[in-house]
């Protein structure tokens, strides 16, 4: 993203109206990995849009029968300058990282990993687990807090109702609960709503946050706008108001905003940095450090990025090859 207007092409309203200028992102089926390939949607980034406040990665999955495709089987990978949010429908997830850090990912409960300078973990799916559905968000740290330490966080939202709609607000505040867990990027919301057949939810909104709707189990209607299923609906900041209904059926979605990040990025692979010699860097020290290539005399003497693991792990994943030309940040 450049520090310029993320969005020059859709019109910021004045306050006090629910915002019209709703912009629909269309998934992509990619597939993830594991015995017979588990496909994951992903909305989030695209050549269309790549951040939503600090948000910058979205898959959605499932539901999925995991005795046909072999669930989630994604062993130990990096991460830097990000945070994951593990957020489950169904099913259940083993999640263990350097930081020292063994949790389950269970419906309705936030895994939050800070990976800071660095981190790796793993991420499969439990071996009594039938079927699986959730999504995985990533958001971008910005630039004083990216180079902290790794953390690990988990915390159950209770939920909160409205006529006809449920909601657990595992990140920010919205209709009056409030997370406790530090993001270490300020002004983040994320949330699931649920909505009954019909049901409208007239949610009030900041202003300077700019919002994303996952129609998560079916469509639904943004601001006036239709949504399909597995598609995502965005809201530029201007509005304290986003209206959102449900067709015949409950309907699920999952709510994210926070204030446009403005600061220049480049995401690559697992890596969030912020130019292309940081990635370099980053591929460079995950590889020796994990023995996939010869360590580089520039990086004596550096402490290592990407931690101690547990033995008898399944082994990890080495780096993708990086491209023939310099990265450049994503606008």
């Amino acid at each position: 993203m450049t520090d310029l207007d993320p969005h020059p092409d859709l019109k910021v309203l004045d306050p006090g109206q629910p915002c019209t200028a709703t912009e629909v992102l269309e998934s992509r089926p990619v597939p993830l990995g594991g015995v017979r390939t588990m496909t994951v949607y992903r909305t989030l980034p695209q050549r269309r849009r790549s951040l939503v406040g600090a948000w910058c990665f979205l898959d959605h999955y499932g539901p999925d029968d995991i005795s046909l495709t072999g669930g989630m089987q994604v062993p130990r990978h990096p991460h830097t300058g990000l945070a994951t949010v593990s957020w489950l429908f169904s099913g259940r997830i083993d999640h263990l990282d350097s930081g020292g850090n063994a949790a389950s990912v269970v419906p309705g409960e936030l895994n939050l990993m800070i990976a800071g300078r660095g981190i790796t973990h793993q991420e499969i799916s439990d071996l009594d687990t039938s079927t699986l559905h959730g999504v995985q968000l990533w958001y971008a740290l910005p630039d004083e807090t990216r180079f902290s330490d790794n953390a690990f966080a988990h915390y159950v939202p209770e939920p909160v109702t409205i006529p006809g709609v449920t909601a657990r607000v595992f990140l920010g505040e919205l209709l009056g609960s409030v997370s406790p867990v530090d993001t270490r990027t300020p002004d983040l919301l994320g949330a699931e709503l649920t909505l009954a057949p019909g049901a409208t939810a007239e949610l009030t909104v900041r202003t300077d946050f700019e919002h994303a709707v996952l129609a998560e189990n079916g469509g639904v209607t943004v601001n006036s706008t239709a949504v399909a299923h597995r598609s995502l609906a965005y809201i530029p900041p201007g509005s304290d108001t986003v209206i959102i209904t449900a067709g015949d059926t409950e309907t699920r979605i999952i709510l994210l905003g926070g204030i446009p990040l403005r600061e220049r990025i480049v995401m690559w692979w697992n890596f969030v940095g912020r130019d292309h010699d940081e990635i370099v860097e980053y591929r460079r020290r995950y590889q020796a450090e994990l023995g996939f290539e010869p360590a580089d005399p520039a990086d004596a003497g550096k402490p290592a990025l990407f931690g101690d693991y547990p033995p008898d792990q399944p082994p990890p994943l080495p780096a993708p090859p990086l491209p023939n030309s310099r990265l450049r940040p994503r606008e």
